[in-house]
């Protein structure tokens, strides 16, 4: 265990948690947190509450960002979002290994961003690894797209719907599949 470090440190750096660490209780206390939040916002009508509510679950003021609910967070301490940003229906941010979603990004519906992992080893499965995600200026997540641990999104990128990306996507391309693979360029 690193001194000095809460387990939210320790998991946002890549440590792996195990389950008797002596912290873990606070992942689930700080995850029911965020869900007695989420009931308050996936039930809400009104923009204005919802971008309010998501700001107290991140923690910061944020700035013309769209969410069409529900969406599903079990941290938001570690979700920075960035201006103009449009989030569509039912997605999942697992977010404990951070997660930047940079200005100008597009989030189609049901995408999962999931910054947290298991280790390969059987006798280590248990534990919780983390890797952020970075989702750079005015890329576009399309629906039901998936973004795995340690996974960066380069700007002006397109993902497919429904691909799975376990690798970084450069600047200015379309991916797709599974795994996703580079499909274009896109000309500027």
């Amino acid at each position: 265990m690193s001194l000095n470090e809460d387990i939210f440190a320790r998991l946002k750096n890549g440590e792996t948690i195990m389950p008797d660490d002596s912290e873990i209780y606070k992942l689930l206390e700080a995850s029911y947190g965020v869900k007695k939040q989420l009931l308050k916002l996936n039930n809400s009508t009104e923009p204005d509450e919802i971008l309010k509510i998501l700001s107290e679950i991140v923690g910061e003021k944020l700035k013309n960002v769209a969410l069409f609910t529900p969406i599903y967070l079990n941290y938001g301490k570690h979700l920075n979002i960035g201006k103009n940003v449009f989030i569509n229906f039912d997605c999942t941010f697992l977010a404990l290994g951070g997660i930047i979603i940079e200005d100008d990004v597009l989030i189609g519906p049901k995408v999962s961003l999931i910054t947290e992992n298991h280790p390969l080893e059987p006798q280590l499965r248990k534990g919780l690894i983390g890797k952020s995600i970075l989702i750079k200026r005015n890329a576009w997540i399309g629906a039901n797209a998936t973004i795995l641990p340690g996974v960066t999104i380069g700007e002006n990128a397109v993902v497919a719907a429904g691909a799975v990306v376990s690798k970084d996507v450069p600047d200015n391309v379309v991916v797709g599949g599974i795994p996703a693979k580079i499909i274009k360029t896109i000309e500027s």
